[in-house]
């Protein structure tokens, strides 16, 4: 019978164990094969790992829980308790969000870095203002201009149709003559093959995933901005959980932050040379392009400033160092 109780006690203990472990769903809005997916699912299995598995986090790529544009109300509503989203994503709720995307201010991940550290302890005051922890970011390589021709200038862009992800590049097609329409990236693929745009401004990385060669034949390496995508935690799913899975959480979004930006840093290279190797023409632009670049540049940059105000102008000055 001793050995019956003894079975009945490992049982319980179990019980007990299997009660108190918890699952939270990760909703993100890029597929698998995207490193910032992958990236989240080595953050998800760190945490794992230090919690002894009674934090158990989930992800879900390519907007196949919750689409990529309802993911931040998701977690802010507790329909999701952490998700990741594109930083420029939420420009329009708060100018502060789109300091990422503010052309030719950070062109390099050096300099990318450097603003997201002048940038972070605002956002975070923003984000718990709206019930949300910052966990971490990680950046894409720079941005370039896709097209399905040579482009020498801004007039030959003109009444081509854009995609826009965020208001940046909204603004950028307005100020270029190009007609835009907002489309997530998943839907990328399905947009291009109905004419629905015909040309865009994102990172080499969209190329490489997307096979772009097969469609488009210029790629113009502006490193325009470096965009950001942030994780994210409900505020109360967060205080909910005890200290130490909270520390977890925390610990192992710093070694997702260094993880993933070094992977960015790595795959930039390789999907510039993928660009190419597939036939694709990578180029930085010509004279004419990259000055009517800059002056399009500096009215968007003006426009950013006036909109984020002080606070915007507290980034640039922590940017800058002065």
């Amino acid at each position: 019978m001793k050995w019956l109780t003894g079975l009945a006690a490992g049982l319980l203990l179990w019980a007990g164990t299997a009660l108190a472990a918890e699952k939270w769903n990760m909703p993100t809005a890029y597929g698998d094969a995207n490193y910032h997916t992958q990236n989240a699912r080595l953050f998800a299995k760190a945490v794992g790992v230090c919690t002894g598995g009674k934090l158990e986090i989930v992800v879900h790529g390519g907007g196949s829980l919750i689409k990529g544009g309802e993911i931040k109300r998701a977690v802010q509503s507790g329909k999701a308790p952490i998700g990741e989203r594109l930083l420029s994503a939420h420009q329009n709720e708060n100018p502060v969000f789109g300091f990422d995307s503010v052309p030719l201010l950070a062109t390099s991940f050096e300099a990318s870095e450097r603003l997201w550290r002048a940038a972070k302890g605002r956002l975070t005051k923003i984000l718990d203002a709206q019930n949300l922890v910052l966990l971490y970011s990680v950046p894409w390589p720079p941005q370039g201009m896709y097209f399905k021709r040579a482009i020498g200038g801004v007039a030959d862009m003109r009444g081509i149709k854009f995609r826009a992800y965020n208001a940046a590049t909204a603004r950028f097609a307005a100020l270029a003559g190009m007609p835009s329409v907002h489309i997530e990236l998943v839907e990328l693929d399905r947009a291009l093959a109905s004419g629905r745009v015909e040309a865009f401004i994102t990172s080499s990385a969209t190329g490489y995933y997307h096979k772009l060669w097969k469609l488009m034949s210029h790629f113009y390496d502006l490193r325009a901005w470096l965009p950001r995508n942030y994780v994210f935690a409900g505020k109360r799913a967060l205080e909910a959980l005890d200290a130490h899975a909270q520390n977890c959480l925390r610990s192992s979004a710093l070694l997702a932050e260094a993880a993933g930006t070094t992977r960015a840093r790595e795959l930039t290279g390789f999907y510039l040379e993928q660009l190419a190797a597939n036939g694709m023409s990578v180029q930085a632009p010509g004279k004419r392009l990259a000055a009517d670049l800059a002056r399009i540049g500096e009215i968007m940059s003006a426009e950013w400033a006036k909109a984020a105000g002080a606070e915007g102008a507290a980034i640039i000055k922590a940017f800058r160092g002065k």
